[in-house]
């Protein structure tokens, strides 16, 4: 859901939140929106080989990425864990909404919201050899874009010759070889 359709949602006059959801839905007909145009919230970020510590943010590792707790104390592999009160932003600082709840610290998976800074690790998950073996390797990276490219930047600056990232999908362009228009789709 989109960052205007969260805060109409939290209009309490029904006649209001009727008024500004059609305008609104007025406005995306006129315009195009999308993960490039506008926040979605919150985008949050698995960071796999990250230890649980004691006020991440966590999700269980087989339940959803956006079922976020706060690890506020940690004993014998055990996280008690609150439920942060602000689901826009559930790194900043807030009261607890929920009742304290504890879960195995193997059972979990630190996350952080897009932009936050993260532990500086890539995982490369292949690479292709293209010459002899003396000659400079391809690697792959699968990665968030924004994350890659920051890691990359961090990690090793002044040692990448090319990068190639996934083009911009849903612009409209006619002179790509896939359907790029999804909304006539």
């Amino acid at each position: 859901m989109s960052a205007i359709d969260t805060l109409i949602a939290q209009i309490s006059d029904p006649r209001l939140r009727e008024r500004l959801t059609a305008e609104w839905d007025n406005a995306k007909k006129e315009k195009k929106f999308g993960l490039v145009f506008e926040d979605h919230l919150p985008e949050l970020l698995p960071l796999h080989g990250a230890k649980p510590r004691k006020g991440d943010l966590v999700c269980r590792r087989q339940g959803a990425l956006k079922d976020v707790w706060q690890i506020k104390s940690i004993h014998a592999g055990v996280a008690t864990c609150v439920q942060p009160s602000n689901e826009a932003h559930p790194s900043e600082p807030t009261r607890a909404a929920a009742e304290p709840v504890q879960f195995p610290v193997d059972e979990l998976l630190v996350v952080r919201e897009f932009g936050e800074p993260i532990f500086p690790a890539l995982v490369p998950v292949d690479a292709v050899q293209n010459g002899p073996a003396d000659a400079p390797w391809h690697t792959l990276i699968e990665a968030d874009n924004y994350h890659a490219l920051q890691l990359l930047d961090y990690l090793y600056a002044g040692q990448v010759d090319c990068i190639y990232i996934d083009p911009p999908y849903n612009t409209g362009a006619r002179d790509w070889k896939y359907n790029n228009d999804l909304r006539r789709a």
